[in-house]
């Protein structure tokens, strides 16, 4: 990767990131010095572990100094307390450039923290712990016929990771997650426990939703719910300059919808096929009222890699059977999906990754134009591009939806090395300065190719958050390797 400021083995695929020895060595000096001077020199290399933390598009990998796993908040209180370097706190690990991890830190796994702390069904609110995940909240949830508000479209997430990076999903008029969390329980450097809500401690509250672990660990979360509906599918294909009325008209307008999302496909990117799920009364298609765990999902992975390769069969086969039938579901079905499915059929040689910008709707149309006559022209290996609508978030201190926009989500295949990690940065920065003369923003929880200058312009509220951040962190305890490179 082009980032001469930076350690060459930060923020890079695991072949990378293992060839760098440079820490190892220097531990394995220090245990010799401590007292392991009778070792000969390779058993004591050997007596220091490599402990990788990984992602899931399997590359950024990142070597740790310690990971830490906890079950309560006083756990997490006292590893904060007593560990004397800098820490990292990740959760189901689905941020791709080291946002969970800083290379020679302490890394607290949060995914013991998993349990229900209360639900309160009347009040349609709930709290849990920051390290339970979405697919096991919706088992509390559903018997009840409750489900949650907002969330990302994948249920693997953790609660407290989806807050860190203030996710969005497929739900109309809802925005960012952060629009419907009440309250958080903090851990702050100093292993102080804090709540923090819209009325206490507000700043820190704002801090931390899409703060990325900058200023405190997540503990705790208390979330608004909202009611388990029936919902069917409707796909439509409108022309691009056709979709901005289109869904003010057929999406925006109409309180039955529920979800919503357009996919722009290769090669000319021009043609929105939209799919929209609407509250209904019809008897149900699909019974069960959440996904399976545990399915392998070879034919979606199969059909992800037709698309990947092969795109004349997406238009002319699969795209065909999937607009075929209305089928009518649960909502918490829909919102239970396995991000399984969307994992590559053999990581060896590539992977799957996204990334996303935000642009606000007075540039949809030209926005939306360039972007797909760019990946044409590259050839970049785009499987798709996923169009999401938001209004402004009014919650976060570095919000990407500054005012209304609509979010465009790039699917693409990269392979996992070191010259395709250089493309890719390349083309990645040429995409962030397109969304910047769109006046857009482009999303944080993805590979760390955009440089300095294009973070500062497109976060300037990262000025606050560093104030904040003095105030509640002065060492700079909580890091990662994207803080480590932009804060």
């Amino acid at each position: 990767m082009p980032f001469p400021t930076q350690p060459q083995s930060a923020c890079l695929p695991p072949a990378q990131a293992r060839a760098a020895p440079g820490r190892r060595v220097f531990l394995a000096q220090a245990l010799a010095t401590a007292g392991l001077l009778t070792l000969a020199p390779a058993r004591a290399l050997s007596a220091v572990a490599t402990l990788l933390v990984p992602n899931f598009s399997g590359l950024n990998t990142v070597e740790v100094a310690r990971i830490a796993t906890a079950t309560s908040t006083a756990e997490v209180a006292d590893t904060v307390r007593t560990w004397p370097g800098k820490i990292a706190v990740g959760g189901a690990r689905y941020s791709m450039g080291g946002q969970v991890a800083l290379r020679g830190a302490l890394h607290l796994d949060m995914r013991g923290m998993n349990q229900l702390v209360w639900l309160r069904a009347a009040d349609k609110a709930v709290r849990v712990q920051a390290g339970m995940r979405w697919r096991d909240l919706q088992e509390v949830l559903d018997p009840l016929d409750i489900a949650v508000k907002t969330m990302q479209t994948y249920s693997n997430f953790t609660v407290g990771g989806s807050v860190s990076v203030n996710a969005h999903g497929r739900y109309v008029g809802h925005g960012p997650l952060g629009n419907t969390v009440r309250a958080l329980q903090l851990v702050l450097a100093d292993g102080l426990v804090v709540e923090a809500s819209r009325e206490e401690r507000a700043d820190l509250f704002r801090a931390a939703i899409g703060g990325y672990g900058a200023v405190g660990v997540i503990t705790e979360v208390e979330l608004d719910l909202a009611d388990n509906v029936r919902i069917e599918r409707e796909v439509a294909e409108v022309g691009l300059a056709d979709y901005l009325p289109f869904f003010d008209q057929r999406v925006l307008a109409d309180p039955d919808c529920v979800l919503h999302n357009a996919d722009l496909m290769p090669p000319h990117f021009d043609k929105p096929s939209c799919t929209t799920w609407r509250k209904s009364a019809k008897p149900l298609t699909q019974a069960r009222r959440l996904v399976p765990r545990g399915q392998a999902y070879g034919a979606e992975k199969t059909a992800i890699w037709v698309a990947s390769g092969l795109p004349f069969l997406r238009r002319t086969v699969l795209q065909p059977l999937y607009k075929s039938g209305r089928p009518v579901t649960w909502l918490n079905h829909e919102a239970s999906l396995d991000a399984t499915q969307v994992e590559p059929l053999n990581r060896r040689y590539y992977s799957y990754v996204l990334q996303e910008y935000f642009v606000p709707r007075r540039h949809f149309l030209a926005f939306a134009q360039a972007l797909g006559e760019t990946l044409s022209k590259r050839g970049l290996g785009a499987i798709n591009i996923s169009i999401r609508h938001s209004p402004a978030d009014r919650v976060a201190l570095l919000p990407w939806a500054k005012e209304e926009v609509f979010a465009f989500v790039l699917y693409y295949k990269q392979e996992g090395n070191a010259r395709a990690s250089e493309q890719v940065g390349a083309w990645t920065r040429e995409l962030i300065d397109l969304a910047l003369r769109h006046e857009g923003r482009y999303y944080l929880p993805y590979q760390c190719h955009a440089t300095r200058a294009q973070f500062e312009q497109t976060y300037p509220e990262a000025a606050r958050l560093r104030e904040i951040k003095r105030e509640v962190d002065p060492a700079g305890r909580f890091s990662n390797e994207m803080w480590d490179r932009y804060l």
